[in-house]
């Protein structure tokens, strides 16, 4: 008895100690719930330090204690804009083309790991500036549904559930799993209803279908907020409906706050507040802008200038100390969940050192994703994977020696980036490459290519590295090059001064290789029709230029797949402007893709066997398992990205045409099957009605699972064939 009852008096005695301790305040009392602590916080402040409060860059109130705090920081492939060296993932649209949640998770916690030890050594250094807190506004899950969008690289996608699947293991990755802390706190915007143009995204005012809205724009943010408890939402600049999106009746308070019961906190976009006024002109001054924003329950302003107005709005009746109060206690629930005013010793994430930034597994997980990222288009009398016994090697291009374009934007600089000419060397250890720039992304004027052709006689292949680049699609860019404009795209075609070269390489009569580097489709059809190879690398990350090269040469067989759809051309596309989602995206495009969504080639064969279903009649209420046998029929070993496909018959003509319900990424050696299941639940059938409800219809439903968007066009690109089944709904 004696060896128990010893460590029990310890323990206890540890305890009383810990519980007596005297504290100044009870909200610095670890041993109280958090609600009680944030009331007992927020009772104690003035309406002047409240206010201050709900600016992002938060002022220190030392009479009690509180550190400074900026709500703004940013983690969307690795932690960015940071002054230390961290590890840079692929741009958002590169992850969403791995199809693979498991790494999106641990990309997640390997990002967030790195944020808190950037966080930890900040505070030891007491910087609390921006870009050192906890509070990363990311993911972007608007649906990418015109590929002019110059921020769609900061998106997973076209598609409502890749994105919110992608978007679900991202954010449960980089939150952690601890009961009671989190590890760092995603953000899920731009709330909603927000994708271009750039150049009017502070005056434009959305109206769309209630179909559209629940069927496409607000899915993911759905998935975010109650399934992934994602802590934070940040709305958009945009209006909708005639209400500026910080502001609106319906997305902020109908849907978000009473029928999601979101409970976390709601930051404005970077001067979005500032729009109620002065560009939407739906309030007179900053004042009832201010106030209007908070009563729809926005708790931070990203901006120093209007907010400061509601100590004000409060006096003078517009709302009350108590609206402030419950954006206040919202906003400290946070930073107590992220254990900001608890000992070190309590919070197991604020005892991660600085030497976690680059860990191997980091830097390893970044490679396996831009290599998993990467989608083969073309592959003509199998080019690819070429030899390595190659001599003399031509490596082109502008993004082919181009470490910026690689790490896309919103994005930290790690402590050594690879290009893919670096990679390529690396991989050629005794081979001649040629290396030149070739060409500009665009030009204005023709180009005589004939010197650098001659310089390349003696190769034995070209590889030609183009596309596109971050530094001319982005977020509200001073651009204004043949083909884009403002951050967004004015056409969709590859620049001609790069289909000019290619035809000048192809008539050299050499084998030509297109790496093309981009965050968006581009149209290529010559390309496709005339270059033998071409693989889609995205905009990589760090380790781009090795994971290409080890595509190129064989050492990795790729399987992405475009989680958009490529185009032929310009007139394959909507007005800009034009929110409604009909003839977008693979979902309603009723035309013939250069590339289908999903679509990507392999080094290795699939064959899908006979899809099973559990019952091929049921009623309105039951799920069904869909069970196939995917065998590499190939002969070398590869990854597969199994994807299950939804087609209801006899549906109106508002319904998608085929809607994704499921993914897997399986890797199979030559020969090997794999049996892949998945469940189907009514709530995957369902299809939104032109009120914005979800409703299960009688009638034939046609299940497809395929390595692709099971089409005509697909097929005849040389995806695996589908396999399909119909199920009937009673």
């Amino acid at each position: 008895m004696k060896k128990i009852f010893f460590p029990l008096i310890f323990i206890f005695f540890v305890s009383a100690t810990f519980a007596q301790k005297k504290y100044a305040y009870p909200f610095q009392n670890p041993s109280l719930s958090i609600e009680a602590r944030v009331n007992d916080l927020v009772s104690r402040l003035t309406l002047e330090e409240k206010v201050a409060q709900m600016l992002n860059a938060a002022p220190a109130i030392d009479r009690l204690g509180i550190p400074a705090y900026d709500w703004w920081n940013e983690c969307l492939h690795g932690v960015a804009r940071t002054k230390f060296h961290v590890t840079s993932y692929p741009q958002a649209i590169g992850m969403a083309a791995t199809f693979d949640v498991n790494s999106m998770k641990k990309m997640g916690d390997f990002t967030s790991e790195e944020g808190r030890a950037i966080n930890n050594e900040s505070i030891r250094k007491n910087d609390r500036s921006r870009y050192t807190g906890l509070t990363y506004w990311t993911p972007n899950i608007n649906i990418f549904r015109d590929p002019r969008w110059g921020r769609g690289q900061e998106t997973y996608g076209e598609d409502p559930f890749l994105t919110g699947s992608i978007a679900n293991a991202f954010v449960t990755g980089l939150q952690g799993d601890d009961p009671k802390y989190l590890k760092a706190a995603a953000c899920a915007k731009h709330y909603a209803i927000h994708s271009g143009p750039e150049s009017s995204r502070h005056t434009f005012d959305v109206n769309i279908t209630d179909h559209d809205l629940w069927d496409t724009y607000l899915q993911a943010f759905h998935e975010l907020v109650v399934n992934a408890k994602v802590a934070g939402v940040m709305c958009a600049y945009n209006a909708y409906g005639g209400q500026p999106c910080c502001g609106n009746d319906k997305l902020m308070v109908n849907i978000l706050r009473n029928q999601w019961k979101f409970t976390g906190y709601v930051t404005s976009d970077c001067g979005a507040i500032d729009d109620f006024y002065e560009t939407h002109k739906m309030f007179p001054d900053a004042e009832s802008s201010a106030a209007d924003a908070v009563l729809h329950g926005t708790d931070v302003e990203c901006g120093n200038a209007t907010y400061k107005t509601l100590v004000k709005a409060v006096k003078d009746g517009k709302l009350t100390e108590k609206d402030i109060d419950a954006s206040l206690k919202r906003l400290f629930t946070i930073r107590f969940r992220l254990g900001m005013f608890d000992p070190v010793s309590m919070v197991k994430y604020a005892q991660i050192p600085i030497t976690a930034l680059e860990r191997q597994p980091h830097k390893a997980l970044a490679l396996e994703m831009a290599k998993q990222s990467i989608v083969l288009l073309r592959n003509e009398n199998n080019i690819l994977p070429l030899s390595k016994n190659i001599n003399h090697i031509a490596v082109l291009g502008p993004n082919a020696d181009n470490a910026n374009t690689q790490l896309g934007n919103y994005n930290g600089q790690p402590s050594i980036v690879t290009t893919v000419l670096q990679g390529i060397k690396d991989k050629l250890k005794n081979a001649d490459v040629f290396y030149s720039r070739a060409t500009d992304f665009t030009a204005t004027t023709p180009q005589d290519f004939s010197k650098l052709i001659d310089s390349i006689k003696n190769a034995d292949v070209i590889i030609y590295v183009g596309g596109i680049s971050p530094r001319l699609e982005g977020e509200q860019m001073k651009v204004d090059n043949p083909g884009f404009s403002g951050g967004d795209r004015t056409t969709i075609a590859l620049p001609s001064v790069q289909t000019d070269f290619m035809k000048a390489l192809k008539a050299t009569g050499k084998p030509v290789v297109f790496v093309m580097m981009t965050g968006s489709a581009v149209a290529i059809p010559w390309e496709e029709e005339n270059i033998p190879g071409i693989i889609d690398a995205w905009y990589g990350g760090q380790a781009a230029g090795t994971a290409i090269a080890d595509v190129l040469f064989g050492d990795y067989s790729p399987a992405g797949r475009l989680p958009v759809t490529f185009y032929k051309s310009d007139s394959d596309l909507p007005p800009f402007e034009d929110y409604s989602m009909q003839n977008r995206t693979y979902r309603y495009f009723k035309g013939v893709p250069l590339y289908p969504f999903g679509f990507g080639l392999s080094y290795t064969k699939f064959t899908y066997g006979n899809l099973k279903l559990s019952k091929t009649k049921i009623n309105k209420n039951e799920s069904i398992a869909a069970e196939l046998t995917v065998t590499n029929s190939g002969e070398i070993a590869g990854d597969e990205v199994v994807q299950l496909y939804l087609t209801h018959k006899n549906v109106s003509a508002e319904d998608p045409l085929y809607s994704l319900k499921g993914f897997k990424r399986i890797n199979l050696k030559p020969g090997a099957s794999q049996k892949v299941k998945f469940i189907i639940t009514p709530g995957m059938m369902k299809v939104v009605n032109d009120k914005g409800q979800s409703v299960l219809n009688s009638g034939d439903i046609k299940i497809s699972v395929a390595g692709s968007l099971p089409s005509q066009r697909s097929a005849e690109l040389g995806a695996a064939k589908p396999a399909t089944a119909i199920l009937s709904v009673k």
